[in-house]
């Protein structure tokens, strides 16, 4: 029989991007379609989708990999910032003391509006009968090309990061895909399909394209533990005892064996001075003797008699 090859062995694959029919990308959406193009993984990217009650929530991407899930909300700038961007727990965010001049208004806060669009993704899932497992969240900010803009921190919430990404430096981006989940391989080509068809992608990726792209057709089983990985777990017999162990351990036999005889001696030297000293016995010690009472007589007494 063959060896089986691994989807992701000796071949590079390309992510696969689906765009809703009709969707108008923000530049900023677009500079982020090109990053995931020219990004060699698999993968199926869903741009433009609106999800929600009657689609009443629009979701800028949501990407769907052989390990899990994560829904993305993106964000351009109006113009060239560059520095150190600051996220305060509530407050706008600032690039170096200012605040971030982003391409749209946000209305409320940014982190709570991705958790929400996190949530519709996973109602339409479970509706459509699909478990979507743990679903990831990051806000990906796409600044001017050539500017250089670094986050304080990259972690949001839990669950939820927010990365910073533009087409000539996509690192942290491909950082983020490959480390977001570190789950198995859950999703598999059907799996994705039908998540694909239930988030209502006019144009879904065919089984033989998701195959083609690195999916797999059913889900890998767990490898069982080889050999070498049995004998690790293996208790090693112990070694026998050396020259000084075996000395060591008759050395202390023979100083606890001395030690039961001298406190057998001292008992024995005790017990024998105890018998030769018997006026310490409490029993033969007392010199003095209480007198018994004289038996009793009774005395004859005779009429008109005094002493009687």
């Amino acid at each position: 029989m063959g060896r089986r090859v691994e989807p992701d062995e000796g071949r590079e694959y390309a992510m696969l991007v689906k765009i809703k029919t009709g969707a108008v990308l923000s530049g900023a959406e677009q500079e982020f379609v090109e990053c995931l193009r020219s990004y060699p993984t698999t993968g199926v990217a869903l741009v433009g989708l609106e999800v929600g009650d009657h689609g009443s929530r629009r979701v800028d991407a949501i990407i769907l990999t052989p390990r899990g899930i994560t829904v993305t909300d993106i964000k351009g700038f109006r113009r060239r910032q560059s520095g150190i961007l600051s996220i305060p727990g509530d407050g706008p965010w600032t690039i170096s003391a200012e605040p971030a001049d982003l391409d749209e208004e946000i209305s409320g806060n940014l982190v709570d509006q991705l958790e929400h669009s996190m949530h519709a993704v996973k109602t339409r899932l479970e509706r459509a009968l699909i478990d979507p497992g743990h679903i990831c969240g990051a806000v990906v900010l796409v600044p001017f090309r050539g500017v250089a803009v670094r986050p304080a921190r990259t972690n949001l919430r839990p669950g939820m990061d927010i990365v910073v990404s533009n087409a000539r430096d996509a690192t942290e981006l491909r950082i983020y895909l490959e480390g977001f989940s570190a789950g198995p391989r859950s999703w598999t080509a059907d799996r994705v399909a039908a998540a694909c068809a239930a988030l209502g992608v006019t144009e879904k990726p065919s089984r033989a394209e998701l195959l083609a792209d690195g999916f797999d057709e059913v889900q890998p089983k767990a490898p069982s533990p080889s050999a070498r990985e049995l004998r690790r777990h293996v208790i090693p017999a112990p070694l026998p005892p050396s020259r000084r162990q075996t000395a060591a351990g008759w050395l202390v036999f023979a100083v606890a064996l001395v030690g039961m005889v001298v406190v057998l001696v001292v008992i024995a030297s005790s017990l024998a001075h105890d018998s030769a000293n018997p006026a310490h016995d409490p029993e033969t010690s007392t010199t003095s003797v209480t007198p018994s009472p004289p038996p009793y007589r009774p005395t004859e007494c005779w009429p008109l008699q005094t002493d009687c």
